[in-house]
């Protein structure tokens, strides 16, 4: 009997050692994550000192920013893919090593041509390490409530990395240089690839032969390399019907059914189909495409107004931001594995979707001169407690049918849709407010009230897409049985054999 007390004490002690580990390594994870997140935010603040110093005319310095994008959106699906087939932490590790040398790269760069050509690399690198975090937390994490908590923290990651990149930006730019927005990623770079190659388990991966589709990865990888640079460059620039908008849009869709025709007939496609014929994938991708158009473009054209119509500093503009970030820590982290626990997914992110349409709405009702408190901060708190709510229910729901097998391409189409989908309702947001802007001040408005009444219509477009996100999370995604009750019957499963499965039943 003592014999027996002892061994099971022994795997008591090296079971919560395995699971401190688990958690352990999530946080590494997440690290990484957020050095990737930041990234997209924190160069936007330091755009006029990466201008003034390095020379760029306007139209070359977008460039810093589309060269990231561009890579980035256009790897993420085979990024996530290979890591199913060659192992995800391999994936993962490579990913990190390419983004730390990029950023050192960027930091150091005396020319424009260096700086863009180390932006480039860096969203390669981006790309590559973050398409596998969330199929990596989802093997990690295979319990229910342990996965909704884990997943809560990575949207918190995800969805609040935004703002703090705006108040990293404005501290760095304003205290050292530009430069350190770059170099500050060295030592996280580091730390994280000294921890994960320590704390994160390795897996083999299912083999290049179950999905070496060298065909569909170039047609797939071309889409929307050449989709998300219509989008940020001659969309922006020329407009929408402008011909070269219109030519490269088809030329990506072409190149779009080629790779969906490929995949339908290829023996080891390299993204199998079926895993869109889960409503709850699909319509949770839609959705977080239209959400995130809606939503994201706040931040960019929110950073613009306050700048250019209340004349806050870089600085002063993160501090703005940071109650959204604190609001969607504190539900991301605090409540939302709790909350999806009790409701389910799709009331909870019905939930935060009506949340986040409110405070679009206020925000496009503020007057041309705003106080923060009284006008600006409500309508950040809701957007805040709105995309805590969203975020982990969408993930959840994305990554509901992903097996071992292909939680990498799950996790790549997740970010996938969110990349594109920002980077598009960015473009659309940004030309319709520029548009109503030019329309003001040609008919003899001031400038403050131009612009703040074309940021208002960006606002009002924003509201209406997510709108539509919430039409389609009405229509399109399913139900799922409350975790709570799938807990207890796992439980009661011995019980129960031979009985109908609760989701038949349901």
């Amino acid at each position: 009997m003592t014999e027996i007390a002892a061994a099971d004490r022994t795997q008591t002690i090296a079971g919560a050692r395995s699971d401190r580990s688990r958690w352990i390594a999530l946080v590494v994870l997440c690290v990484g994550m957020l050095m990737i997140v930041l990234d997209q935010t924190i160069v936007n603040v330091a755009l006029p000192s990466i201008q003034d110093d390095l020379g760029f005319s306007q139209s070359a310095l977008a460039w810093v920013v589309n060269a990231y994008l561009i890579t980035f959106g256009g790897l993420l699906l085979l990024a996530g893919r290979l890591g199913d087939l060659i192992g995800r932490k391999t994936v993962f590790m490579s990913g990190l090593a390419l983004f730390t040398f990029a950023s050192a790269l960027c930091g150091i760069a005396q020319s424009q041509e260096m700086l863009v050509g180390a932006r480039f690399l860096q969203g390669v690198g981006g790309a590559v390490t973050s398409a596998v975090i969330l199929g990596m937390i989802v093997t990690m994490f295979p319990e229910p409530r342990d996965q909704a908590k884990a997943i809560g923290v990575y949207s918190f990651v995800a969805a609040a990395g935004a703002s703090i990149g705006l108040l990293l930006g404005g501290v760095l730019t304003q205290a050292l240089s530009w430069h350190w927005i770059f170099f500050v990623n060295l030592p996280i770079g580091v730390a994280t690839a000294f921890a994960a190659s320590r704390l994160v388990e390795n897996d083999e991966g299912i083999g290049l032969r179950k999905g070496a589709d060298a065909l569909g990865a170039v047609l797939i990888t071309g889409a929307l390399m050449l989709l998300v640079y219509t989008i940020v460059k001659p969309a922006a620039d020329d407009g929408w019907g402008a011909p070269l908008t219109l030519g490269l849009g088809a030329a990506s869709l072409a190149l779009l059914a080629g790779f969906i025709a490929r995949e339908a007939t290829a023996r080891t496609p390299l993204v199998p189909l079926r895993i869109f014929r889960n409503r709850n994938v699909s319509g949770a991708n839609a959705v977080q495409a239209l959400f995130v158009a809606g939503m994201f473009g706040m931040f960019f054209l929110g950073s613009l107004y306050l700048e250019r119509v209340l004349g806050y500093g870089p600085l002063e503009i993160g501090l703005a931001f940071l109650p959204v970030a604190l609001a969607i820590g504190i539900l991301s982290v605090g409540f939302s594995e709790r909350l999806v626990m009790r409701f389910g997914a799709k009331p909870v992110l019905l939930v935060g979707q009506v949340l986040i349409v409110a405070g679009l709405m206020l925000f496009a009702l503020s007057p041309v001169q705003s106080s923060y408190v009284g006008d600006l901060l409500a309508p950040m708190l809701l957007l805040g407690l709105g995309a805590g709510l969203s975020f982990p229910s969408l993930m959840g729901l994305a990554m509901s049918s992903a097996t071992e097998q292909d939680s990498g391409l799950a996790s790549g189409l997740v970010n996938t849709s969110l990349q594109v989908g920002g980077a598009l309702g960015l473009a659309v947001l940004a030309t319709l407010s520029a548009t109503r802007t030019d329309s003001l001040l040609a008919s003899g408005s001031s400038p403050d009230a131009a612009l703040t009444s074309g940021f208002h219509l960006a606002f009002w477009v924003g509201a209406g897409l997510v709108t539509a996100a919430i039409a389609i999370t009405t229509l399109v995604i399913r139900s799922q049985p409350r975790l709570v009750e799938a807990e207890r019957l796992e439980e009661l499963e011995p019980e129960l054999e031979g009985e109908p499965a609760y989701w038949e039943a349901a």
